[in-house]
Formats: C-alpha cells, structure tokens, sequence
C-alpha cells in the first residue's frame, strides 16, 4: 500500500496549503500575494521533511494563465513601440550573460566548486535547460539544480517587496486589449494557448507553455483579434500554481548536502540582483525609460515571476515580457556555444604559456 505522500492526497494538500498561503499573504497586502505565499509555504514545509508535490500539470498551467494574460497587453501600437527597442532587448541580454560570468568567478572563487558548474548554477536561463546543459558538458547537476532553484526563490522574494516597498507603482500607461470578461471565449482563449504551448513542447522549445500562451495570444491581440479579458482570480490561480510549483522543488537536502556552496550561491544571486539593477538603472537613463520598469526588465529572474510582477505593480508589462522573452530565448539557445567558445580559447591561451 502506497504511504500518503506517494498518492493522489500529496498534491491535493499541496494545493489546500498554498489556498492558505495565498490568502494570508493577500491579507497582510504583501507583494504578489497569491505567488509568494504559496511558494514560501511549499518551501517552508518541505525544508522541514514534508516532501510535498505541485500537481502534475499545474505549473504548465499557470503558465498558459500567465502567458495568455500578458499577451493581451500586446496591442499593435504596443508591440511597434516594443519592436523599436529591440537593441534594448538584446543589449540586456549580453548583459545578463556578463553578470552570469561574474557571479561564476565568484562562486569557483570562494568554494571548491569547479568553473564549469558554477557557470551554469549562475547563467539566469531557464532552470531545467541550465541542467540539461550542465550535464552534457560534465558539471554538477545536482549543485546546478539547487543555485537555479535558489535564485528563482531569491529573485521572487527581493524584487517585488523592494520596489513595492520602496513606493513604486502605478506610472504603466499599457492596458490589456480588452476590458470585456466574456467566460466561454477566455475558455477558447485558454485552448488556443494551451495548445501553442503544446505545439512549442512538441518541438522541443524551452519554456514551451509560457512562449506558447504568450505568442499566440500575442499573433491575436496584435491582429486585433479581442476574445476575452481575464479575470483577476484565474490570473491569481496561475500565480498560484507557478508559486506551488517553485515551492516544491526545495528539498530538506538543499541545506543538508552543501552548506557552503549554498551560502556562496545566495551571496552570488544577491550580488547578481544588485548588479542587473545596476546596469538597469543605467540602460533606462539611456534610452529615457522608467528605472523601475527597466531593473524588472533586467532582473534575473524567470520570465512568469517577473512578468506577473510588472503586471501586478503596473511597470511596462509589455516591454519587461519582451526582455524577460529575449533574456531567456538567448541564453537558452547560446549558453551551449557560449560555453564551448569560452572553452576553447581558454586551453589556447593555457597551451600559449
């Protein structure tokens, strides 16, 4: 006979806490309420040896929510007006990679962590594709696993409480294309997102539920295609399922196995977040954005969570998704080559000598 935690009771309490989670944050009025509290809790419990699941499905989910959310904000005067920044887009990019590098020196530096998995521990790109990466080119993914977790976790919690506590919010001029709430056409919404995000699964495309939702919902939205807006609890209910989801992967373990590269870990991810806000700061007084929308935009976070960030506090949702999209569509398909590149010329330059 299977024990509990091995059953169909597993996620269905998972879920119960996070309702619990969520609510009490909504009512202390913290930052993205129905996101943190369900991912601190799920972590919470399971570093104390709970052991407990996300439901099968459920962060794929939350994505399709999310990514169909933020395509709505993607009119067709939004999305030109995005397009001409796109030497933003990509200069944020090779930014991230630069801080990445840093974060690495930093890591190899002070722990006995060889340079190839703290590489891939500190390249913000999608967690699943850093470890796929990281064991193809022979690092540890065991240690990969836990830095991308972690940063994921610290990212989530930073950013949103200090820009919501440092007073900013509320200067987004964007607007969803539709105000409109009709149920059976979001339901059909939902379906042609969900299945984008199928078909970008179905050719092996990272992050495939979140791209999926968010560029077929964009291809309508941009054709002026109105379907339905979206209602704020099914937006809550994605939050919650993706924060239910990051809740999950933290294990007991984590703390257990290596304490010093996770203290060497949080002070990389920290010196990450100071860093990217930095070179955010200065990329807004560049091109004359706002500073806010602009460290959203360069955080290393992942795409949903920072997203839903912008979009909760009003901070250029569209040109934020648009980084957050680039970010991780460039550092998925070039940290392989990156790496391999970096490889080469270091054994040429140790050979030289």
């Amino acid at each position: 006979m299977k024990a509990a935690r091995d059953t169909f009771l597993n996620p269905a309490v998972s879920l119960s806490l996070c309702v619990v989670g969520g609510a009490l944050f909504s009512w202390l009025k913290t930052p993205l309420p129905w996101m943190i509290g369900p991912l601190l809790l799920m972590a919470a419990f399971n570093f104390s040896g709970a052991r407990l699941r996300a439901p099968t499905g459920g962060r794929q989910v939350g994505q399709v929510i999310i990514g169909t959310a933020l395509g709505l904000y993607f009119t067709p005067v939004v999305a030109k007006q995005v397009a001409s920044y796109w030497h933003f887009l990509l200069l944020a990019a090779v930014l991230a990679i630069v801080i990445a590098c840093l974060c690495a020196w930093f890591i190899s530096a002070v722990t006995s962590t060889d340079r190839t998995t703290a590489f891939f521990a500190s390249v913000p790109g999608g967690a699943a594709e850093m470890a796929v990466l990281a064991e193809r080119f022979g690092a540890r993914v065991d240690r990969v696993t836990i830095a991308q977790s972690m940063r994921i976790l610290a990212v989530v919690i930073v950013i949103p409480f200090v820009l919501t506590y440092s007073g900013v919010h509320g200067a987004d001029v964007y607007a969803p294309a539709t105000a409109s709430l009709d149920w059976g056409r979001l339901a059909v919404l939902l379906a042609i997102a969900a299945a984008g995000g199928g078909a970008l699964t179905a050719a092996g495309v990272s992050n495939a539920f979140m791209l999926g939702a968010l560029f077929s919902v964009i291809a309508l939205t941009v054709n002026e295609v109105h379907m339905s807006a979206m209602p704020g609890v099914v937006s809550n209910l994605g939050q919650l399922l993706i924060g239910c989801a990051l809740g999950s992967r933290f294990e007991r373990s984590f703390l257990d196995r290596v304490p010093g590269f996770v203290a060497a870990t949080l002070a990389s991810i920290l010196l990450a977040i100071g860093l990217a806000a930095s070179f955010g700061a200065g990329l807004a007084w560049m091109y004359g954005l706002p500073i806010p929308s602009v460290i959203l935009a360069t955080a290393p976070g992942g795409i949903a969570e920072m997203c839903i960030t912008a979009k909760v506090l009003q901070l250029g949702v569209p040109l934020v998704t648009a980084a957050q999209v680039t970010r991780v569509l460039v550092l998925v398909t070039g940290t392989g080559t990156l790496f391999r590149w970096a490889r080469l010329i270091a054994g040429r330059i140790g050979k030289s000598r």
